[in-house]
């Protein structure tokens, strides 16, 4: 016996169902957005930012947490450094203890963090994730952190200059004081 209707038909009454569910499930996927910057430069002893940002679909609720991890150069494993849900939680152990602030507003959707004297032993690869739930599933933005030793600059080369200026103006004088007094005292013995 032969079906009356489209070939097919059958499956094509799922499509409306499937298409809601494909589209609900966008909606989830891309409900929360996060942001931090690709590459950070900073130098040794000053503080450095490392910005995080969020939208969220959802309010901002106890729920939400954020947790920042860091991976050395040439290593696969990870190390967590900060954790917040409605409070900080700065790592007590290993590398960044003690070193990082909590500089971020959630309501403002800001989850960023700062680094406090840096070194070049810093240099790796951050994470940011945030999950407010519902909105959890999302993007883990990585931040690669490159820490050198600052550059003597324009300013600090003119200064460095003027100084060394100063020491010679200085020791030129003492010496021509030092030599005139010698030529002073020996036309008085003769």
């Amino acid at each position: 016996m032969q079906q009356s209707g489209v070939p097919g038909s059958r499956g094509c009454a799922l499509c409306p169902l499937l298409g809601v569910l494909f589209f609900q499930g966008v909606y989830v996927i891309f409900s929360l957005e996060i942001k931090a910057d690709a590459h950070v430069r900073g130098y040794v002893g000053e503080n450095i930012k490392l910005r995080c940002t969020f939208k969220s679909s959802s309010s901002i609720t106890d729920k939400l947490t954020i947790d920042w991890t860091y991976r050395p150069p040439s290593s696969s494993r990870t190390e967590s450094i900060f954790h917040y849900q409605s409070f900080q939680y700065p790592t007590t152990a290993g590398t960044f203890r003690d070193r990082i602030s909590w500089v971020g507003d959630v309501y403002k959707g800001d989850a960023s963090i700062s680094i406090s004297n840096p070194t070049m032993k810093d240099n790796g690869t951050f994470s940011c994730a945030v999950k407010n739930p519902p909105d959890v599933h999302h993007n883990i933005p990585a931040t690669e952190l490159t820490v050198t030793e600052r550059a003597l600059t324009r300013r600090g080369m003119t200064a460095w200059r003027s100084s060394v200026f100063v020491v010679l103006s200085v020791w030129i004088q003492t010496m021509k004081r030092h030599i005139d007094g010698s030529l002073h005292d020996r036309r008085r013995v003769a």
